[in-house]
């Protein structure tokens, strides 16, 4: 590939724009990823080269979360390396089974989180989160590991996923984005090192494009940190829709 000014601005560009949407709520790869195939990447390399721009991201906003108080260290330190191996799963599975295969489920559970946010309009706007009982703490976890398996399989809406999981179980949506960012950090992990070793990543474009997503996912934490739990709720519901949009027209065509 032919290196040039347009090519090395658009990777910054929609890095940057990406990682401060996805910084917040996920779905960064709604930006990312078709920015790095219009550039002419194949889509296997296109993908492993968005794990590891959004990897640095990721981990990014999370520091920042963490710094900020929003994090609830104990819980998701736990978690960290079960969502890290359920990456992996599901990024070996990806190599054998087509995505389209999880298409029309992934649209239907879109769907019906969008629907449940907007009813419950005053969801997430307090944390009323207390200790889970074993059963409903059984359920949470393997919830979570199914998020980290999907996230290593396919990947649009992870974020979304883990977001609206953590909301749930009483988080508001200020904290659930700092724990959710957390998390997906460990299935961008454990994603991205399955593409290396299946020679899936472009190491240039990443790198470039991990740079901007820095700037980009430390930009967008710290806008969330400042406007508050309103915003991050209406930033969810905007992208999950264009979530929900997106995975129709790929089942589609």
């Amino acid at each position: 590939m032919e290196w040039d000014l347009t090519l090395i601005i658009i990777i910054i560009v929609f890095g940057f724009l990406a990682a401060f949407i996805d910084s917040v709520v996920g779905g960064g790869g709604l930006i990312s990823t078709p920015a790095l195939l219009a550039i002419g990447l194949p889509p296997a390399t296109a993908l492993g080269t968005n794990k590891l721009a959004s990897s640095f991201g990721s981990l990014t906003s999370a520091v920042k979360f963490v710094r900020s108080g929003k994090v609830d260290l104990k819980i998701v330190g736990k978690l960290f390396p079960f969502i890290f191996i359920a990456s992996v799963g599901g990024a070996s599975l990806a190599s054998f089974l087509p995505a389209a295969v999880l298409k029309p489920l992934v649209i239907v559970i879109l769907s019906i989180v969008m629907i449940y946010t907007l009813i419950r309009k005053d969801w997430g706007s307090i944390r009323t989160y207390k200790k889970l009982s074993k059963g409903k703490a059984v359920i949470f976890v393997a919830v979570l590991l199914l998020i980290g398996f999907y996230d290593g399989f396919l990947g649009g809406g992870t974020g979304s996923f883990f977001l609206f999981a953590l909301l749930i179980v009483g988080f508001d949506f200020l904290s659930a984005a700092g724990n959710a960012k957390v998390l997906n950090f460990a299935s961008n992990i454990g994603a991205l090192i399955l593409f290396m070793i299946l020679g899936k990543v472009d190491y240039g474009i990443g790198l470039i494009m991990a740079a901007s997503m820095v700037a980009g996912s430390y930009a967008g934490a710290q806008f969330a940190l400042k406007q508050g739990v309103g915003y991050v709720r209406v930033l969810f519901v905007v992208v999950t829709s264009a979530l929900i949009i997106k995975n129709i027209y790929d089942y589609l065509q």
